[in-house]
Formats: structure tokens, sequence, C-alpha cells
């Protein structure tokens, strides 16, 4: 059976912070194939435990899931009563995690952010 990585991401170069964030991202809770991309079969059968934690500055943490919707459309689920506060994973069946590669969130704010992946480890 496949085992959960897990994945930080921090807030990549952008206009707004041109040296990037390491004190604002996501630590993520997938299980991954040995060549870093969500294995999608063991995401299915271990869905309860694909979490994710946002952290940011001056903020508390979120704690929620990772969810698959239709159309493999990914998101961040904050709170199972609302879909509001949803962040959309952009692409993330087709993203690499990777230390050094990036991916793409489409945040609470309603700007599409970029993340590099930091770190992946076994959990």
């Amino acid at each position: 059976m496949a085992r959960i990585s897990h994945i930080t991401l921090e807030l990549a170069r952008e206009p707004d912070h041109p040296h990037g964030d390491r004190s604002h991202g996501y630590h993520l809770y997938l299980p991954l194939t040995e060549e870093g991309r969500i294995d999608l079969a063991a995401w299915d059968k271990m869905r309860n435990a694909c979490r994710v934690r946002r952290f940011r500055p001056g903020e508390d943490d979120l704690h929620g899931w990772i969810r698959r919707g239709p159309g493999g459309k990914w998101s961040f689920d904050y709170d199972d009563r609302t879909d509001f506060d949803d962040e959309i994973g952009f692409r993330l069946t087709d993203e690499s995690f990777v230390p050094g590669e990036y991916v793409s969130v489409l945040e609470d704010d309603g700007r599409m952010h970029t993340f590099q992946v930091v770190a992946v480890r076994p959990e």
C-alpha cells in the first residue's frame, strides 16, 4: 500500500514578494508515486488521510482536506459545510511534488499564487 508523504510548499517569488515568503505556504499530506505525482488510486483509498494545513504570517493556521472533484479539479477544503473557503490547486494531477518544482494555488484572495516544493518526506 502507498504511503502518505508530507509535502512543504512555500510562496515563490512574485511581484509583492520578490524573495518569496517562507512564512506563507502549505503542508500537504498525499500519497505520491515514485515520480512524485499524486497516486490517484491510493488517494481514492486513503482520501481521509489526505489533508492540508495552510500557514500565513499573522493568521491562525487553517486545517482541511484535499478533495478531488468533477473533471479532476483539486481543492483544499477547510469547512465541509461550504465551498466558499475552498482554494483550488491548479492541475495538481500533472504536478511533480519534488523539491525545486512549482505548484500554483488559487487562494482565497482570488489570485493565483505560485509555491515552491521545498521538502517531501514520508509521513
